[in-house]
């Protein structure tokens, strides 16, 4: 065997033992009792006067997120530590919290690794109904979070209680356990262009894309359900949400659109045989397109779609 067809054995090897692995972890974390409401960016904060945006108390993606915490006297903690511009962030979501009622908001301000070891802030997290993590840059989540005290208790949290974890754009893309770090789309389906890292692990079954329709990220999450088939990707459009149960079942809330992506039966796929930068060859890939209401069942790949005249959720 030639030194290429040997790195590429290795390689499809160590995919695949990673991938029984992560299948394994799957089947583990499913049936956790909390909910995940991963929300594409640009989620309406009582602003929008556009002709598609949803009424914001009772149909938006904020009011989601105080229904599945509890309703207006939740105990919601805001996460800005993906974000360069913490203190406009906590501001801007305090006044949309406020729109809506709200009268428990909190703000965890996680600068640094040793900030996630702080008993004040732990015990904000250990009694908090809601915890909400901001846009920015994702990978600031897990270099300040992940495996920390905090991180620990928010993933029992989830597991074992009715606990809400929420995350917009940047705090989305970290829920999943294979996440996507970067990426340029306008070098799109070309092998290397996205950027992969861990995530926080909270859903294992997904990998998750934000701002994803008005980004043109399709590339970047093509690339990444082409490394790991397992997975689903999930292209979350601004304004647009999951509220995930069970690890397992997603309903879409928001104005806008799901695109789901289900590699599980690719008829080809090149990505462990190409060098960095050639353009990708993939056929078979399920696609679905869903909205407000629409309904997906991971494990099954079962697809129950809103009636058209039904009102949305």
């Amino acid at each position: 065997m030639n030194s290429y067809k040997y790195r590429t054995f290795l390689r499809i090897y160590s995919k695949f033992a990673k991938q029984q692995l992560n299948i394994t972890q799957m089947i583990e974390s499913s049936n956790a009792k909390g909910i995940l409401i991963p929300i594409g960016g640009n989620e309406d904060k009582g602003e929008k006067e556009e002709m598609y945006a949803l009424e914001f108390v009772d149909e938006g993606i904020l009011y989601h997120v105080v229904k599945q915490a509890g309703g207006i006297d939740a105990k919601i903690v805001l996460v800005p530590t993906a974000s360069s511009i913490p203190t406009e962030v906590c501001e801007a979501y305090k006044e949309a919290f406020d729109k809506l009622g709200c009268t428990n908001l909190h703000f965890l301000d996680i600068r640094n690794r040793e900030d996630s070891e702080k008993k004040e802030f732990i015990d904000l997290v250990k009694t908090a109904d809601c915890v909400m993590f901001s846009g920015g840059d994702q990978s600031k989540i897990t270099e300040k979070i992940a495996d920390t005290t905090i991180h620990k208790i928010l993933s029992d949290r989830y597991k074992n209680e009715q606990f809400v974890i929420a995350g917009t754009s940047a705090g989305a893309m970290c829920m999943s356990q294979e996440m996507i770090t970067g990426g340029n789309s306008s070098e799109s389906f070309r092998k290397g262009v996205v950027g992969l890292g861990n995530g926080m692990s909270f859903t294992p079954s997904l990998i998750i894309d934000s701002h994803f329709i008005k980004r043109g990220r399709f590339g970047r999450l093509t690339e990444s359900v082409a490394h790991f088939p397992h997975l689903i990707g999930i292209g979350l459009a601004e304004d647009t949400g999951l509220i995930i149960r069970n690890n397992n079942e997603f309903e879409v809330i928001g104005s806008g659109m799901v695109i789901v992506f289900d590699a599980r039966n690719l008829g080809h796929n090149t990505i462990n045989e190409l060098h960095e930068g050639t353009p990708m060859s993939i056929t078979n890939m399920i696609t679905h397109v869903l909205s407000n209401g629409d309904q997906f069942e991971i494990n099954t790949r079962k697809i129950k779609v809103l009636p058209i005249d039904a009102p949305f959720v």
